[in-house]
C-alpha cells in the first residue's frame, strides 16, 4: 500500500506518494495562495494528490490514507485546523471537505510535528525513542517525540516551544509576546540582528557579499563572512549560537530526550551549527552533563510529506 502526505504550507502546497518503508515515490507541489478562502486550498489539494496518483500510475484502491501537515493548531481528533495565522485559518474542517473530493482515511497534524515524527521513524532520530526536532528557519517550529508517538498536550497547542519566553522584556515576536526564542534564534533573528550590527562596521565582509545592501543579506552571508575571517560575522554568530543552546538547554532541562535533532535551513551548517551550540548548551544545562545526542535533521523538505504521509500507518522501523 502507499500513502498520502500532504505539507501545506503558507507559500506552498507540496504533495507526495510515499511507500510502505516511508520513501517518497513521487512528488510535485503547486503554490497555496494563502489569501482565497478554504475552500479553493483544499479543492487544489485534492485535484494535485488525484494528479500526482495518476502521473505514477497508482490506483486510489492502493492509497491506504492521507496525511495533513499544518502550521497552527491541529486537532488530530476532529480533523479541524483550529488557528492557523500563516494560513489565516480557523476552526476549518479540512478532513471533513478533503473526504468530499477523495474518500479516504484522513489524518491532521501540525506540520512541526510531522516533521518531528518522520525524523524519528526513518531519518535522524530513528534510533531514539524519544527525540525533539528543533527546526531552524523564518520561525523556529518543533515537536515533542516520547515513546514514539507524537506530543501534543491535553488540547492540541503542546510542543510551540518556538514560543518559550527566553526574554520576558525582550524582541517582539510575531506571535504578539516578547521574548520568545524564536526572536532570537530563527534565521529571521540572525538576519535582523546582522543588519542592526553592521550599519557600524561598513568594511565587514558581510557589507561586501551583500554588495552593500542590507536587503540581500541571507543566514549564509553571515555564514560564508565568517568562513573568510570576519570577526564581525563571527560575533554575530557566537551571540546566535548561545541563543540557540539556551532554548535547547531550556527543552533539555524539561524533558531530556534521548535526541535533539536540529532541522531547517540553517541546519545546512551541521558541524559549524552543532559544536558551538553544543557548547553553550552544556554550559546552560541543569549539570553541564549533556547526555541528550545533539545531530543534524536527514531528511531536509521532505520530512514534512513523509511525517503527514505515515501519520495513518503504525510503523516499527
Amino acid at each position: 500500500m502507499y500513502y498520502l502526505g500532504i505539507d501545506l504550507g503558507g507559500t506552498n502546497i507540496a504533495v507526495g506518494v510515499v511507500s510502505e518503508d516511508g520513501t517518497i515515490i513521487n512528488s510535485c507541489t503547486t503554490p497555496t495562495l494563502s489569501n482565497r478562502n478554504f475552500q479553493e486550498i483544499i479543492k487544489d489539494m485534492a485535484n494535485l494528490s488525484l494528479k500526482l496518483l495518476e502521473d505514477s500510475n497508482i490506483s486510489l484502491e492502493y492509497v491506504a490514507s492521507i496525511g495533513i501537515g499544518s502550521p497552527g493548531v491541529c486537532n488530530s481528533d476532529t480533523g479541524v485546523i483550529e488557528y492557523s495565522n500563516n494560513l489565516k485559518l480557523l476552526n476549518v474542517p479540512i478532513k471533513y471537505e478533503l473526504q468530499r473530493y477523495i474518500n479516504l482515511p484522513i489524518y491532521l497534524e501540525n506540520d512541526a510535528n510531522c516533521a518531528a515524527y518522520a525524523e524519528s521513524l526513518v531519518g535522524a532520530a530513528k534510533d531514539y525513542k524519544s527525540s525533539i526536532t528543533v527546526t531552524l528557519g523564518t520561525g523556529v517550529g518543533g515537536g515533542i517525540i516520547i515513546d514514539n508517538k507524537i506530543v501534543t498536550g491535553a488540547f492540541n497547542r503542546g510542543g510551540e516551544i518556538g514560543h518559550h519566553i527566553i526574554n520576558v522584556n525582550g524582541i517582539e515576536c510575531s506571535c504578539g509576546n516578547k521574548g520568545c526564542w524564536e526572536a532570537y534564534a530563527s534565521a529571521t533573528a540572525l538576519i535582523r540582528e546582522t543588519k542592526n550590527v553592521i550599519k557600524n562596521f561598513p568594511n565587514s565582509k558581510i557589507n561586501e557579499l551583500s554588495q552593500n545592501n542590507l536587503d540581500n543579506i541571507t543566514a549564509k552571508i553571515v555564514f560564508d563572512a565568517a568562513d573568510c575571517g570576519d570577526d564581525i560575522a563571527i560575533n554575530i554568530l557566537d551571540n546566535y549560537y548561545r541563543y540557540i543552546g539556551i532554548g535547547i538547554a531550556n527543552i533539555i532541562n524539561i524533558l531530556e530526550p534521548m535526541a535533539v535533532i536540529i532541522g531547517g535551513g540553517i541546519s545546512a551548517q551541521k558541524d559549524k551549527l552543532i559544536i558551538p551550540v553544543k557548547k553553550y548548551i552544556k554550559e546552560y544545562i541543569y549539570d553541564g552533563n549533556l547526555k541528550s545526542e545533539i545531530k543534524v535533521a536527514k531528511l531536509g523538505n521532505d520530512a514534512g510529506i513523509i511525517g503527514a504521509a505515515l501519520l495513518g500507518k503504525k510503523i516499527k522501523f
